[in-house]
């Protein structure tokens, strides 16, 4: 399986196994019996193969591969070709739909245009490019109607919309005409890996979306050397590259230039350190003189390039200081125009004054009819009497209110003490009946008869001190 077809397959879901008999057969009668599976068939390759494009899958011939533009020719056809369905049969009609669409543009009739692909046909491209588009795609009459495939480059919008969007989020935070402002070069270098670490874009990538992002989208200026970052109103950011641009541009380049130098011969210097210890190590007393004075001729070149640039970058705050004051001096300037139109709405400070005067007459007026129509009204009488009964009704309302609360407490007290008096005699008929005094004595087991002593001492107890002392024989 090929690196175009293994992606399709492991990341579109239009491409899983199941699908893949429908997209590699004939579909081209499908457009007029059943359009629905034909749109569904042309949408799943055309999404497809942007995306592996995008992602730097697809075939290309040139050294570096493209993000933005496909190649088409046969090797694109031998890329898709498996053993189990062959080439894909109706391949040639999608690409010829897409051309047909604007969907993918042939790169010569982009690059050429002067207009934006969003707002104008084909028309204004000139009879010349769109007849050399036409019949480089092969879409005369009918599109795809032969099924025959396009052949050269096309340039795939729907991935230039993806850069066009990765950049906005970049460039964002880029606030000042000095942030903004940029050589070519120093542009490319600075955007380079805009799809995403690691991915590089090519020349004809860059090219490209640097056409798109000035002329389709308005997000650049440019006049092919230096590249400004419009602002978000672009009405108010000048669309062509001023003196003061250019200049901004080189000073930025230059100083970068600089910076790479200096880092050079930092490296520089300490490789010859390091040789001239070895060479010290080693008692090469002529290697290591050699090393000493070339350490010499280079930290004197590096003193030279860190003066430049300290004086390149003093240059640079000034400049972007001027920069600032003059997008200082714009807004005040919008800002007085907008308070003297607001002045002017006003009337002037006579004119304010007039206003109050008569609005403070006014409201006298209004005080005045108040406290006429408060004289003349009828004047209130209030009995204290009736005030004192209200108040003892609601005094009397209120000690009701009180008694109410204390019965219901007390209420629920009562009914918890006959509960927890309920709970005791529970417990007592848990133990059993308690058993009468007879009825114990009886239960009661049999004592000794008495002893003589004993039974004398009961009848002493029995006798009472009011009955009269018998002294009988007994």
């Amino acid at each position: 399986m090929s690196e175009l077809l293994d992606y399709l397959v492991q990341n579109e879901q239009d491409f899983r196994k199941a699908r893949l008999p429908a997209l590699y057969s004939d579909f081209t009668p499908l457009r007029t019996i059943n359009p629905d599976g034909f749109n569904a068939n042309v949408s799943a390759w055309k999404r497809g193969l942007a995306s592996a494009l995008l992602a730097g899958h697809a075939p290309s011939r040139s050294p570096q591969r493209s993000h933005f533009i496909l190649e088409i020719d046969d090797s694109l056809l031998r890329s898709l070709e498996t053993k189990q369905y062959g080439q894909p049969l109706s391949l040639g009609t999608v690409l010829a739909e897409a051309v047909a669409t604007n969907e993918m543009m042939p790169l010569p009739a982009f690059t050429k245009s002067r207009e934006s692909v969003y707002y104008k046909s084909w028309g204004s491209l000139g009879l010349g490019v769109v007849a050399w588009g036409l019949r480089t795609a092969g879409v005369l009459g009918q599109p795809g109607a032969n099924g025959k495939m396009p052949q050269g480059k096309f340039v795939v919008l729907a991935n230039l919309e993806t850069g066009a969007k990765l950049f906005d989020g970049q460039a964002r935070g880029r606030t000042s005409r000095f942030e903004r402002t940029f050589s070519k070069a120093h542009f490319r270098r600075t955007f380079e890996h805009l799809l995403g670490e690691g991915v590089t874009m090519s020349e004809a990538d860059f090219d490209v979306l640097l056409t798109f992002l000035s002329r389709d989208k308005a997000m650049l200026a440019t006049d092919g050397a230096t590249v400004k970052i419009r602002t978000a109103d672009a009405a108010a950011d000048a669309a062509t590259i001023t003196q003061e641009d250019t200049a901004i541009a080189s000073l930025k380049e230059l100083i970068e230039d600089l910076n790479k130098q200096t880092e050079v011969l930092n490296k520089r210097i300490d490789e010859l350190t390091a040789n001239a210890q070895a060479a010290v190590i080693k008692k090469n007393r002529v290697s290591a003189l050699a090393a000493l004075k070339s350490k010499k001729l280079a930290e004197s070149n590096l003193a030279t390039r860190y003066a430049t640039l300290n004086q390149l970058e003093e240059v640079a705050t000034k400049v972007e200081q001027a920069a600032d004051n003059v997008q200082l001096v714009k807004v005040m300037q919008s800002s007085t125009v907008a308070l003297k139109s607001l002045n002017s709405q006003v009337g002037g400070v006579d004119h304010v004054d007039a206003v109050f005067d008569q609005l403070r007459e006014q409201m006298g007026e209004v005080d005045e009819v108040g406290n006429i129509i408060s004289e003349a009204g009828p004047t209130a009488t209030i009995s204290e009497a009736e005030v004192d009964d209200e108040f003892e009704a609601m005094l009397a309302e209120e000690r009701k209110k009180e008694e109410e609360v204390e019965r219901v407490k007390k209420e629920a007290q009562q009914e918890k003490e006959a509960e927890e008096t309920r709970r005791r005699l529970a417990e007592l008929e848990k133990l059993g009946p308690v058993a009468r005094p007879e009825e114990a004595d009886k239960n009661a087991p049999e004592k000794d008869p008495p002893t003589p002593v004993t039974a004398a001492a009961n009848n002493l107890e029995d006798m009472s001190l009011e009955e009269p002392v018998k002294l009988a024989a007994e």
